[in-house]
C-alpha cells in the first residue's frame, strides 16, 4: 500500500494526540510485543488466526500442544481437519479456523517455501489473513511500521476522535494519517491494555481514566441536584 498522506490538523490537534500517546506510553510502557506467545513468524500467524473472535489467553492455552505436533507450515498443510478442530475447538470458529490453517499451511508450503512472507498483499492472499493479522506479522516480526485495527483500536480511536470511521481499514488509513510512524506498532497493544483495564464496553470506567480530559466523548457526570 502506499504510504498515506498526513491529515492536515492543526497544531493544537496535533498537541492533544501527542499528549495522549505520551500518556499511554508512561502507563503502558514502549517496548511491547503483542500478547500472543510464539517463537517464529509461523507461530505468530498461527495463534494470530486462532484469535479471532477469541482471547489471547485462551490461545496461548492452545497453541503449546498444537505446536508441538503441528511444529510448520508443511505439518499444517498434512494436518487431517477433524483432528485439527478438536484441539483448537475452545477457540471458536474451529471448523473455518481449521479449514484455513491447513489451506494457509499448504500455500505457505507450496509458493513461499513454508516461509511467512513479509509483503501486506502476498500475507493477505493466505486464508484466513485479512489486513489485521498481516499488520500484526508485518509489525511484529518484520518491524514495518504497522497499525493494527481490531475491535478496541476502532472503539477506542473513535472515542479519543481520532476517526470517525466503522469500516477497519478506512480507520487504519486515518490513523495513519494522524499518528507518528514510531507509535504505529505499540499503539494496538497500548490500547488493548486500555480497553481492558479501563475503557471497557459497554462501559467505560471514565471516573479511573488518565485521559478524560483529552477525550472529546468524556461526559462530566452531573452534579446532583440540590434538595
Amino acid at each position: 500500500m502506499a504510504a498515506q498522506a498526513k491529515k492536515r490538523i492543526s497544531a493544537k490537534e496535533r498537541a492533544r494526540i501527542g499528549e495522549i500517546l505520551a500518556r499511554l506510553d508512561a502507563r503502558y510502557g514502549t517496548d511491547l510485543g503483542p500478547h500472543l506467545h510464539y517463537k517464529n513468524p509461523f507461530q505468530l500467524l498461527v495463534a494470530t488466526i486462532l484469535s479471532a473472535q477469541c482471547t489471547d489467553a485462551r490461545v496461548n492455552m492452545v497453541t503449546p500442544a498444537l505446536f508441538e505436533k503441528y511444529p510448520d507450515a508443511k505439518a499444517f498443510a498434512k494436518a487431517k481437519q477433524k483432528d485439527l478442530e478438536k484441539m483448537i475447538h475452545s477457540t471458536g470458529f474451529y471448523h473455518n479456523k481449521a479449514k484455513n490453517l491447513i489451506a494457509c499451511g499448504k500455500m505457505l508450503t507450496e509458493e513461499f517455501g513454508g516461509e511467512v512472507p513479509s509483503d501486506i498483499d502476498l500475507l493477505t492472499k493466505l486464508p484466513g489473513v485479512g489486513r489485521k493479522t498481516a499488520n500484526v506479522i508485518r509489525g511484529n516480526i518484520f518491524h514495518t511500521p504497522s497499525i493494527v485495527v481490531d475491535t478496541h483500536v476502532g472503539r477506542i480511536s473513535r472515542k479519543l476522535g481520532l476517526t470517525k470511521e466503522t469500516d477497519p481499514e478506512k480507520v487504519e488509513y486515518d490513523l495513519m494519517r494522524v499518528l507518528p510512524e514510531e507509535n504505529w506498532i505499540r499503539y494496538n497493544i497500548q490500547v488493548i491494555s486500555f480497553g481492558r483495564e479501563i475503557c471497557k464496553a459497554p462501559r467505560a470506567r471514565c471516573a479511573d481514566c488518565f485521559l478524560t480530559d483529552l477525550c472529546p466523548s468524556y461526559q462530566t457526570p452531573a452534579a446532583p441536584e440540590k434538595s
